[in-house]
């Protein structure tokens, strides 16, 4: 168990207060969680953290991540996510993954996290060009030394591109289509006995801080039994099941041409596995009948506006989702489709975004929502009762925020300010678990500064065979684009974005 940490002096985060924080009290820390609030005793063991009438609240959550691809932020133009794909996880063998590298690429996500008052993630990992242990077990050893708070799932697709795109079939000349029509090398079974890996060895891990999820990566991508058989392990273990639905318009299309008319989500419903336990990423192009499915089974949403944008995808309809009370959380999804790993940018533009959705202010997120989304929000789909809340016997994962800077000079509206104005540079402080683990701009869990020297020469190595890379997917580019364009073109019945004759 950790020691004890007394804060004194600090005011806390009030979501539901006018002022937004309390009148400045003190606050303990003891066994992970958070003990007392208000004058007490101080414990002869504990560190005291001298507050100096700054904000406390609960750190950040990142409902929704992909952190196999830390080192590649910037890498790639703004493109639909269907041709961004091609590029965004290639599976040369060259690039295949040592150990220390993927140890590395999720210790950058980590540190970059911790720096700036993100204190949890959940991280639905893909693996190229497969997973095995060794990878498995170096990301999540990342995540056990950094300090943070993690939950990891295997977002491993088990179908070809031929079984989950729409028009492929069509559109691709003869000589590609075998290669289109090729599974992935791993089956069902194979990724089934990785899961009883990650489970067994890694959920619960470090007195419960790091936790296991299966992802299906989404409904069209794996077969009715591996979905089945994942949600099972879900029922078993009671762990969250990431699903990504609806993301583009061509995923709507895909509904129609591959499912009979269904969305995603209603499939979903139909093969009995929306539950309370799935988290619905992204959820942009749905529809009424779609949010209700949602709503009637506790399912909740991660919302990635940042990603969004990057990719074109649309935006969500954050507004109807609140009303129908599902749970929204917030995710950066990954810094290849946002080029950072910063909570406080995805709050932002999720407080800006959804003012293109109608004309009635009174209907736009306010920043207490918002906030609540990346605090709350982020817990509920966690499974981690009272994480991002301040109270008695809630994990003790806070940060210390300067309201002396910039950010707050002078202070206006505290929530407003710290979704539009803060960018994480005020964090004096990051503790997850009762633990110290940033303080003034640096990680202290961890050798910061050698691991950052260590990934600047592993990573910068691999620039030439990135560029290769990209060259042995110029042949499907046209393609791909055919797909889309057609999908594009395709009525839905909605829209989600600004188009010609739009205002």
């Amino acid at each position: 168990m950790s020691a004890s940490v007394f804060f004194r002096n600090v005011r806390l985060l009030e979501l539901d207060s006018e002022q937004g924080m309390s009148s400045p009290t003190d606050l303990l820390v003891r066994d992970a969680q958070i003990a007392g609030i208000g004058p007490e005793a101080v414990p002869d063991d504990a560190r005291i953290i001298e507050g100096n009438g700054d904000l406390l609240m609960p750190g950040l959550i990142n409902a929704h991540f992909h952190s196999s691809v830390n080192h590649m932020k910037g890498r790639l133009p703004c493109l639909p996510l269907e041709l961004f794909m091609l590029f965004e996880s290639p599976a040369l063998e060259a690039l295949r993954p040592t150990a220390r590298q993927a140890y590395l690429r999720t210790m950058l996500g980590c540190i970059e996290m911790l720096r700036a008052g993100t204190t949890a993630v959940m991280d639905d990992c893909f693996f190229v060009p497969e997973p095995t242990p060794e990878i498995i077990d170096a990301v999540a050893q990342a995540y056990a030394d950094s300090g943070i708070r993690a939950t990891l799932a295997l977002d491993e697709p088990e179908l070809s591109e031929l079984e989950k795109l729409p028009f492929l079939e069509e559109l691709a000349p003869e000589a590609m289509r075998a290669g289109l029509a090729r599974r992935p090398r791993l089956k069902a079974e194979d990724l089934l006995a990785l899961y009883d890996h990650l489970i067994g060895r890694w959920h619960g891990a470090e007195e419960g801080r790091i936790g296991a999820a299966v992802s299906c990566s989404a409904p069209q991508r794996v077969s009715r039994e591996y979905f089945a058989a994942l949600n099972a392990l879900s029922v078993e273990h009671d762990l969250p099941v990431f699903a990504h639905m609806l993301e583009t318009r061509l995923q709507r299309v895909l509904g129609h041409e591959k499912f009979g008319g269904r969305s995603l989500v209603r499939y979903t419903h139909d093969l009995g596995l929306l539950s309370d336990r799935m988290q619905v990423i992204h959820a942009i192009w749905v529809d009424d009948d779609d949010l209700d499915l949602i709503a009637d089974a506790g399912a909740k949403v991660a919302h990635n506006p940042i990603s969004n944008l990057r990719l074109g995808s649309g935006v969500m309809p954050f507004r109807e989702m609140l009303d129908r009370g599902i749970s929204v959380s917030l995710g950066v999804d990954e810094a290849i489709a946002d080029d950072a790993i910063n909570m406080w940018s995805v709050m932002k533009t999720a407080g800006m975004i959804h003012t293109l959705s109608g004309d009635d202010p009174d209907l736009w997120p306010t920043a207490r929502e918002v906030l609540r989304t990346a605090t709350v929000g982020g817990g509920e789909v966690m499974r981690r009762p009272g994480l991002g809340a301040l109270e008695i016997g809630a994990p003790a994962d806070l940060i210390l925020v300067d309201l002396s800077s910039l950010a707050f000079l002078p202070l206006n509206d505290l929530v407003r300010q710290l979704v539009h104005v803060e960018n994480g540079s005020s964090v004096r402080t990051t503790m997850v678990a009762g633990r110290v683990v940033a303080e003034n701009g640096r990680v202290t869990s961890v050798d910061e500064a050698a691991l950052l020297d260590e990934a600047r020469e592993v990573f910068g190595g691999l620039a030439l065979i990135l560029r290769r890379a990209s060259e042995e997917v110029s042949d499907l580019l046209p393609v791909y684009r055919a797909m889309h364009d057609r999908a594009v073109a395709s009525d839905v019945g909605m829209t989600r974005k600004l188009g010609k004759g739009l205002a």
